[in-house]
């Protein structure tokens, strides 16, 4: 591909995207390790190209649906930094109020309808999403993002039957790092997967190089205008890899070391500022000074979270139903 003024600027947007992702969820893993964030995180290093490449080429009012390790889809799709750490950090300022952490962070304004601890459990709200849309005449659409292991799950053969039976404005995401937790998802899936699933269910799919943010951009992009187009839902696999353990407390000494080393040889940030300096999209000077500002963003947050006030005690039970 060759770099224009017009799709220059789109290629570096994405790589900010990414490296905003990248930044955050490091300096996340530091408050963790710092003892700072109660509880585990579930975090997406390496896996940035699919949330960049996605949602870039959303509009605000579309919905997402994520999973437990959603912190890369919230950033990807606007959500507000500050919310993000200070849910995190449990304070009141978070989006969910300090109250869903990680695994069920949110950001309405942006259409970011939640990640969700359960596996799968963010493709049937995405599918009623995508229903109560084309009710309502909107010409916005819902994304779904879920993992390989989702795809073993009841609530993946009833969200795309149902979204296929209506012709739903819905695109499925699946993140396909090859493992499902501590397993490898080829140990327990049947069959050829997630595509021939997905076609067995008449929505068609893509696969591609979940580690190329260009091919993933473009690939949604296609997508994204079908679904908005009324053409009903269709499925991404993107196959890609996660660097890092299940958990922030995982060590992933299960992965061989080799393994992970060939893999971030791939790693989709450094490759795609290979292309862009290739193109003469940007200097290095100025792609080191993109990721040098998103760490500096993500530590300010971190601060600011670190001096935020806690929830008030009295709305322990706010937000629960028939509290």
């Amino acid at each position: 591909m060759n770099a224009t003024t017009a799709n220059a600027a789109h290629w570096l947007a994405l790589h900010r995207s990414m490296c905003r992702i990248r930044a955050f969820e490091e300096t996340a893993l530091a408050a963790h390790q710092a003892g700072d964030i109660p509880g585990p995180l579930h975090v997406s290093i390496g896996q940035e190209a699919v949330a960049a490449g996605v949602c870039l080429n959303l509009r605000r009012e579309d919905r997402i649906t994520s999973n437990h390790r959603g912190h890369g889809h919230a950033l990807a799709k606007g959500a507000g930094v500050a919310g993000m750490m200070e849910e995190l950090h449990g304070r009141a300022g978070g989006h969910c109020g300090g109250k869903g952490g990680s695994m069920h962070i949110a950001d309405f304004s942006v259409g970011m309808l939640g990640a969700n601890g359960v596996v799968a459990g963010g493709i049937p709200i995405a599918v009623g999403a995508a229903q109560g849309l084309k009710l309502l005449g909107l010409d916005h659409i819902a994304v779904c993002f879920f993992g390989d292991g989702a795809i073993n799950r009841g609530p993946f053969l009833e969200g795309l039957n149902w979204a296929a039976l209506y012709r739903l404005p819905v695109l499925f995401v699946c993140e396909d790092n090859g493992v499902a937790a501590f397993t490898r998802a080829a140990d327990v899936t049947a069959g050829p997967g997630v595509v021939a699933r997905a076609a067995a269910l008449g929505v068609p799919a893509v696969t591609v190089d979940g580690n190329d943010v260009g091919a993933v951009d473009a690939a949604a992009a296609r997508l994204v205008a079908e679904v908005r187009g009324g053409a009903g839902p269709r499925l991404l696999h993107a196959q890609t890899y996660r660097h890092t353990g299940h958990t922030s407390t995982d060590a992933a000494a299960w992965r061989p070391a080799d393994e992970v080393a060939a893999a971030k040889q791939g790693e989709p940030i450094a490759r795609f500022e290979a292309r862009l300096l290739a193109e003469g999209v940007a200097t290095a000077a100025e792609l080191a000074a993109v990721r040098e500002d998103a760490l500096a963003e993500m530590q300010a947050a971190r601060a600011a979270a670190m001096a935020a006030p806690w929830p008030d005690p009295a709305t322990a039970f706010s937000d629960v139903l028939g509290a």
